[in-house]
């Protein structure tokens, strides 16, 4: 509106969506966590940095809740937090931000001026993204999900949220961060995948291997297990919706018949057993586990 392009009475018609006060959307345009987390730091102004899911989302992690609110740290300021929008007062370091360019690339923070200028925003970094959703996720379980996803799409070591949290000593929530990263794994495929893991291990079971190749000596290849008990040659597969179509049936058919021929027995699930049937799972695994000893 400040430019002249768009008057007060057009944003009031229908053809547009009010995100936040004085913040608007086009009609038509999905409002997810992306468009959310940008549209608050319009809202916000440029002293905003992206944290929590909306750090996430921004950094390429497909994992946040479906009702993730936009997440932005805030110097102090007169601005109020909404419905679908958290604002924090948090103190950031240098090494915490990142600024990405409006390709989602990395760019050094001396060009900030101009990278924000085109369209850039500025994100907590992966490893601080990490600790803070870590230490505020509700739920032992939501917080391994969470460094877990953030591990495996940018890369980083889960430990990395303990030197995080050595920065911040007495910050809220930190005192449950070593059991976190005890439990995380940058390997875990997706967030179901790290929710039936621990089904597993915070029932008392052995902690299986997470992407466990197992080879094909005949075609030369190798065939990824979720989860896997290698020593009993116990394969765990998270059955989700990637898993639906003619094709893709086809190919788990043969990629199931080809390890039960390698001497492995295989347990499927779906997200239905994980949420709502994980006593069958431990039940399933722990009849299987002594069977093998």
């Amino acid at each position: 509106m400040a430019a002249g392009l768009v008057t007060a009475s057009q944003l009031r018609g229908p053809n547009w969506v009010r995100v936040f006060p004085d913040t608007y959307v086009a009609r038509g345009v999905e409002v997810d966590l992306r468009v959310r987390s940008l549209a608050a730091l319009r809202h916000v102004g440029r002293s905003g940095v992206l944290s929590g899911w909306s750090a996430a989302e921004l950094l390429g992690v497909r994992a946040a809740p479906r009702d993730a609110p936009a997440e932005v740290i805030v110097p102090a300021t007169g601005r109020r937090a909404h419905r679908d929008l958290v604002l924090r007062r948090d103190h950031l370091r240098r090494r915490d931000v990142w600024l990405l360019d409006a390709d989602g690339r990395r760019r050094p923070l001396s060009e900030q001026v101009r990278v924000l200028a085109t369209g850039g925003v500025r994100v907590t970094s992966p490893q601080r993204t990490a600790y803070d959703l870590a230490r505020r996720e509700p739920g032992l379980v939501r917080a391994v999900v969470a460094v877990d996803a953030v591990a495996n799409t940018c890369r980083i070591d889960p430990a990395a949220v303990l030197d995080v949290a050595a920065r911040h000593r007495g910050a809220r929530g930190i005192s449950r961060l070593p059991r976190v990263v005890e439990l995380a794994d940058a390997a875990a495929g997706s967030p179901m995948e790290t929710r039936l893991r621990m089904v597993l291990v915070l029932a008392g079971l052995p902690r299986p291997t997470v992407q466990h190749p197992v080879l094909d000596d005949v075609a030369r290849t190798a065939v990824w297990l979720d989860l896997a008990y290698p020593e009993h040659r116990i394969g765990i597969e998270y059955e989700g919706a990637g898993h639906a179509g003619v094709d893709r049936l086809l190919r788990d058919a043969d990629r199931y018949t080809r390890l039960v021929s390698a001497g492995w027995r295989i347990y499927r699930y779906t997200k239905q057993d994980v949420l709502h049937g994980p006593s069958r799972i431990v039940a399933d695994l722990t009849r299987a586990l002594p069977r093998c000893t």
